[in-house]
């Protein structure tokens, strides 16, 4: 049984709330007010995309391998399906050469583009070579391509947490857009083990991963 609770209803502190911090140093008070929760994920943001820069880039193109690897083995057989990925942006895991792969196996690659805050992204076709030119935060999207529907979705993470919720750059537009798909994509996150947290304090908008794969995935 979960030590929080009991079967009389939630389980009670020996000590009250408030006074926990005093006995152990890890304990934060639960998040309830949406403000504070912006604010915290500002913070654990900036904390978790300066550690992850931090690494170096050897070492995170090491780790960009592995996880390619571990997508290999996940989603098995390439041919025939679509896979939406990202251009790698501040220390995200570099999945270009795996992008690479992917159309030389017989599948199909897309990237992600921003339309304008507040709506979903458009997905546009994409392989390696094609010619791109600059979108929001300078980051290279498809200069042309057809709009497409992945079967798959690979997003980056910032963090993650154990219930596979994502934390993310905080313009709300993959939650957006996968609400707004008119089918239900396998949907991977992507990122190094140091960007998981204890939590994200899910909101009602957050859509949790179906999988997340790290350079220590193992399938």
């Amino acid at each position: 049984m979960d030590s929080d609770h009991n079967a009389d209803g939630p389980g009670q502190f020996s000590s009250p709330p408030c006074f926990m911090h005093e006995l152990d140093s890890e304990f934060r008070a639960p998040l309830s007010d949406w403000n504070d929760v912006k604010r915290w994920r500002k913070a654990e943001r900036e904390r978790l995309i300066a550690a992850r820069l931090a690494v170096s880039a050897d070492m995170r193109m090491a780790m960009s391998q592995r996880i390619g690897e571990s997508l290999d083995a996940l989603i098995g057989d390439i041919a025939g399906r679509m896979v939406s990925l990202y251009w790698p942006f501040r220390g995200e895991p570099d999945l270009r050469a795996w992008m690479a792969s992917v159309n030389e196996r017989g599948g199909r690659t897309a990237l992600p583009v921003v339309v304008e805050k507040g709506r979903p992204l458009v997905f546009r076709a994409y392989a390696p070579g094609d010619r791109l030119e600059k979108g929001v935060w300078n980051i290279p999207i498809p200069a042309g391509g057809d709009p497409v529907l992945p079967d798959i979705v690979i997003s980056p993470v910032v963090g993650i947490d154990p219930r596979q919720y994502r934390l993310g750059y905080g313009g709300g537009f993959f939650d957006r857009t996968l609400a707004a798909m008119p089918f239900k994509p396998l949907v991977i996150g992507v990122g190094y083990e140091l960007q998981r947290i204890a939590t994200i304090y899910p909101q009602p908008h957050d859509i949790p991963m179906d999988r997340v794969v790290t350079e220590a995935f193992k399938a």
